[in-house]
């Protein structure tokens, strides 16, 4: 797919995210932290959860890590698949 200028509104809702989502300096938060009064959770962090969203789910660090390195098991399985 080629990207040109008359595109733009194809682009315009990852821009949008990547805006909402980041820190100002100005306030030192994300806009979205200041509307919802949370961080953004990523769409990818709910497949592949992140650090933040276990320790929300309360879990050990010994279940994390577990959960961790059956995700990057299934992972490598998944490339081994692929190949």
């Amino acid at each position: 797919m080629v990207v040109t200028y008359k595109d733009w509104h194809e682009m315009l809702p990852f821009a949008l995210h990547g805006y909402r989502t980041s820190v100002h300096t100005s306030t030192g938060a994300t806009p979205f932290s200041l509307v919802y009064g949370m961080e953004a959770v990523l769409p990818i962090e709910v497949e592949i959860p992140s650090m933040r969203v276990l320790m929300e789910a309360k879990l050990t660090e010994a279940e994390w890590c577990q959960n961790r390195y059956d995700q990057l098991n299934l992972i490598e399985e998944k490339h081994l698949t692929a190949l």
